[in-house]
């Protein structure tokens, strides 16, 4: 099986998609020859919400293991690194990005993050000891996947997704990444536009009570190449 993926998208997003919301699901990305697009509005990811680490926008999706179902090929075009039969042990590996934008973060960063379903579980680890960096100016830039928890930050659940997402060992998820890979914004900050009653991270931002735009990330993210050194 090959050790290298590499994602031009000359022809098409190669499987690479982004997000509505949590009800409506994956959007497709603004694609043109040879680079794909994320611009806002991006969905906020709520699946997460304290007790788990937090809310965060999702920019960039690959899933890692199939099969794709016919609606997410209209959506992405052919999943390249299924297809391939790409491994999906990403420990030590090397994931490299050109990319460009202008970005707001307000606080956030651009980070990987990787999930892996196991025992019944989904757990996501987002990479942000090593955020990449969004300039006007197309950047080429490599985020090792270390294996030190340290580097990373276990995702958690909200209190009512915990029967779906949950924390596995680093390791184990880096073994076998078989869900998705993701480029995201976070953290965010979640400002509720007017009183609540209640705590807010039992609620969903958007769907339940509005939030105060001018507090998250606004802006795009190009990516013209995508390669990731498998060992």
């Amino acid at each position: 099986m090959p050790a290298t993926y590499i994602e031009n998208f000359d022809s098409d997003a190669g499987g690479w998609f982004g997000f509505h919301d949590n009800a409506r699901g994956p959007r497709p990305l603004e694609q043109r020859p040879g680079a794909v697009n994320s611009r806002r509005p991006w969905c906020i990811d709520y699946n997460h919400a304290p007790p788990g680490a937090g809310y965060m926008n999702l920019l960039f999706v690959l899933m890692t293991k199939g099969p794709i179902g016919e609606h997410l090929r209209e959506t992405a075009g052919p999943n390249r690194f299924i297809h391939a039969q790409t491994p999906t042990d990403f420990t030590h590996a090397r994931l490299s990005f050109r990319l460009r934008g202008e970005l707001l973060p307000r606080g956030a960063n651009l980070v990987l993050l990787i999930q892996a379903s196991i025992d019944g579980l989904v757990s996501g680890w987002l990479l942000t000891g090593q955020p990449l960096r969004v300039t006007p100016d197309w950047s080429d830039q490599t985020i090792i996947a270390d294996p030190d928890p340290a580097q990373w930050t276990c995702l958690g659940a909200r209190h009512d997704r915990t029967d779906m997402y949950g924390p596995r060992p680093l390791s184990s998820v880096l073994a076998n990444v078989n869900v998705n890979l993701l480029l995201v914004l976070f953290p965010l900050d979640i400002a509720p536009m007017g009183p609540l009653e209640g705590d807010p991270h039992r609620l969903r931002p958007v769907k339940d009570y509005p939030v105060w735009q001018s507090h998250l990330p606004e802006g795009y993210v190009t990516l013209d190449q995508v390669r990731f050194d498998l060992r």
